[in-house]
């Protein structure tokens, strides 16, 4: 309780996250060009956006995130993907365009309206932690939305449970693995109740298991506690696995979007954008047009890819 009181009183540096704020928002009709479903939590639709030396950064960006969603925007370094993600937290609201957060417009709204439902987890979790334990970090977004002790301490409980941190609540943020940290960084945004996660590569700086183990959280967090989910990212060889739908980003540009089997097709396409086909399913595109093996489809991952070279062997 002690600690409770003292983070009343302090304050994050400048460079902290804004998305560790409170609030509620009112609801509104949609405009013109977003998509109007009842389920649509986010509507972007972004005409035209510059950086303020002129460079554009964005145009022609239609984007809508459903309830339950787990979406990825893929794209390479420089495509625009973390401006994507900030303008859809309302970090950035001078774009020609819309967005709408659950029928509310984000430019109308404030801070605190915004960041009581989606959260911005940054690349980098050392420009989003600031305190010098993991209670008093987690805690900070809870106790400034206006929460009783108590339920300030349940709510840190909880989000350290739901991202398989429990019992690290007096360990020194110093002391943290880089993964942990980005775990603590999504514990304090799921202790303000937020329901729309936005994630800036995620896995980035983490080792294969890492990578696993993250993922697996994020999907666990989508499945189980329904928490909207949309990163960014441009490690190909996880989508398949994880996404329910992906936008494909280049040059500020949205190339093309859909499910991972429309949008993995043919090698040179993502090359043309920077990227590339997943690893298995890149080997059996080969092995089907370029050395004649019957596959009927490219699957994206090992078990698909199994299950197609046991097809292909026995007929």
């Amino acid at each position: 309780m002690e600690n409770v009181k003292r983070i009343q009183n302090t304050a994050p540096p400048t460079h902290s996250s804004p998305s560790r704020r409170e609030g509620k928002g009112e609801g509104e009709s949609l405009g013109s060009g977003v998509r109007a479903l009842d389920s649509v939590r986010l509507a972007v639709k972004i005409d035209s956006f510059k950086y303020p030396d002129g460079t554009q950064a964005l145009s022609d960006i239609v984007v809508n995130i459903s309830h339950g969603e787990f979406i990825g925007i893929l794209g390479s370094n420089g495509s625009g993907k973390t401006t994507l993600l900030k303008i859809m937290d309302g970090l950035m609201k001078d774009f020609e365009g819309s967005a709408y957060l659950d029928g509310a417009d984000i430019k109308k709204l404030s801070p605190k309206e915004i960041y009581s439902k989606v959260g911005l987890v940054f690349q980098n979790p050392d420009d989003q932690l600031f305190a010098p334990t993991v209670f008093e970090d987690v805690a900070f977004g809870p106790i400034n939305m206006g929460f009783r002790e108590d339920e300030v301490i349940t709510r840190i409980n909880n989000a350290l449970k739901d991202v398989d941190m429990q019992g690290y609540a007096k360990k020194s943020i110093h002391h943290l693995s880089f993964g942990q940290k980005k775990r603590i960084c999504i514990a304090g945004l799921l202790a303000m109740g937020h329901e729309i996660l936005l994630l800036d590569e995620p896995t980035a700086g983490l080792d294969p298991m890492g990578e696993y183990k993250m993922m697996n959280l994020l999907t666990k967090l989508n499945k189980e506690k329904r928490v909207t989910v949309v990163m960014a990212t441009h490690s190909v060889d996880l989508v398949p696995l994880f996404l329910d739908r992906l936008y494909i980003l280049s040059k500020g540009h949205i190339v093309r979007s859909g499910i991972p089997e429309e949008v993995f097709t043919v090698p040179e396409e993502m090359a043309n954008v920077k990227l590339r086909l997943p690893q298995i399913a890149e080997l059996i595109y080969r092995l089907k047009h370029e050395d004649n093996l019957p596959f009927e489809k490219i699957p994206l991952t090992i078990g698909e890819a199994r299950r197609e070279i046991l097809k292909t062997l026995r007929s």
